[in-house]
């Protein structure tokens, strides 16, 4: 039976949607593409009909992954108020909603570890995700009148991955909820965002 190109297009999408969250959840070393055409509704048959391997399958679900992390904080870029586009951002970035939600947050503080030790290919694609989220971060930083905007965001973001990839790794719940707390705090004390809503 032949399918569309559109019908290809919209099988490619789901699957790369389930290998997003397979990998965000996992790890791409512990996935397997047998589960992930499954969860998709397919064979793994028709894994080969749509990736040549499951090294391009996990450099393409990067793609997905960021697109998903964008998606979702599309309405912060809406405001006009650099101080409120930036409170909006750390504010859901190091709430324990997205803290708690490995599988649908953004894959830096998951994945950091990970694709430090990958293949160059699939580093460049995951240095792509990270240079967006950055240059995102610069606008609203810019705007405020850093003078080196893209280094400030670099910064700020380093930060911002690293309070929840630690929040994530402890055991104590408090400890986890002190370390999102804490991060917070200090950003908008150090951009000023006390009375940005």
């Amino acid at each position: 039976m032949r399918y569309s190109s559109e019908h290809k297009a919209e099988t490619r999408a789901r699957v790369l949607k389930e290998a997003a969250k397979e990998i965000r959840a996992k790890g791409p070393d512990n996935v397997a593409v047998a589960g992930i055409m499954a969860r998709a509704g397919l064979t793994h048959g028709g894994f080969y009909a749509h990736f040549q391997s499951k090294d391009a399958l996990v450099g393409e679900a990067i793609g997905t992954m960021f697109a998903d992390a964008r998606a979702r904080t599309e309405r912060i870029d809406a405001d006009g108020d650099p101080r409120a586009v930036l409170r909006a951002y750390v504010d859901f970035y190091l709430s324990p909603a997205h803290r708690d939600s490995r599988d649908r947050g953004c894959p830096l503080p998951t994945l950091s570890g990970d694709f430090a030790r990958a293949e160059p290919a699939t580093r460049e694609r995951f240095g792509a995700g990270v240079v967006g989220i950055a240059s995102r971060l610069a606008v609203p930083l810019a705007a405020l009148g850093y003078a080196d905007a893209e280094a400030e965001s670099r910064a700020l973001l380093a930060q911002l991955v690293g309070g929840v990839a630690l929040a994530r790794a402890v055991g104590d719940p408090a400890l986890s909820d002190a370390m999102l707390a804490d991060t917070h705090a200090s950003i908008v004390a150090r951009y000023g965002l006390e009375a940005a809503r």
